[in-house]
């Protein structure tokens, strides 16, 4: 699940949303849409040939080229697939300013294949019990996160806190991970967006703790919001 900012410079900017003054803006989202898999067919036996020797790093530098050539603050990554082998994933993170260009990109999608599968948010895992992933020099296995979830029925949404047993040993520029990494891979980013109310992370076990899979019974059960009821996420 390795999320890489578009920007190579990307350490050095203090406002994710804010885009390098060389890399302007695309105005027609369709046409940008068009270039990127025209590039991206281009480089497509590279990215083959090191995903096939395990060394994804050799191409980023160029897959970092194209997707910003879209636009600058999206964010894409490289992962196995669900339904293929591998999956190309191009994300916003929601931000409706971006959804044009994600749009226009999906739309432009070549059919999926044996092969590759491709996403315009980040898609849930099967099962995040079984994901485990490194946050600095800390190990969270996703099966210990434990959320409360408030619902609100009219709403169609869901409050929630977060806690994992490890919480306190990770750096404070690392809680934020924590906090919207395991709902992202359990509802899928998309969904998250729109379910999702106030998120909180928490230091101590709380309450009624429940496991992510049955958060996602819990929001998967959630009925239409009622019309005027959906905000957006806190």
């Amino acid at each position: 699940m390795r999320l890489f900012r578009r920007s190579r410079k990307s350490e050095d900017v203090p406002d994710p949303r804010t885009a390098w003054p060389e890399q302007p803006v695309p105005e027609d989202a369709a046409a940008a849409a068009a270039t990127f898999w025209e590039a991206w067919f281009a480089l497509l036996p590279e990215v083959s040939a090191a995903l096939g020797d395990r060394e994804p790093h050799r191409v980023e530098h160029d897959l970092c080229t194209i997707v910003e050539a879209l636009h600058p603050r999206l964010h894409f990554s490289l992962d196995r697939g669900h339904r293929a082998i591998y999956s190309l994933v191009l994300t916003g993170q929601e931000d409706p300013e971006l959804r044009p260009y994600t749009d226009a990109w999906k739309a432009a999608a070549p059919p999926e294949d044996a092969i590759w599968e491709y996403h315009d948010s980040v898609p849930p895992v099967p099962d995040p019990s079984e994901v485990t992933v490194n946050l600095g020099e800390t190990r969270i296995a996703l099966a210990d996160v434990r959320v409360t979830a408030k619902v609100d029925e009219s709403a169609g949404r869901v409050d929630v806190t977060v806690f994992h047993p490890l919480i306190e040993e990770l750096a404070p520029e690392t809680r934020t991970t924590m906090t919207f990494l395991p709902l992202d891979a359990t509802l899928g980013e998309r969904v998250a967006a729109e379910r999702l109310g106030k998120v909180e992370l928490v230091t101590e076990a709380q309450e009624g703790r429940l496991t992510l899979l049955e958060l996602r019974e819990i929001v998967g059960g959630l009925g239409s919001p009622e019309p005027g009821n959906v905000g957006t996420p806190d």
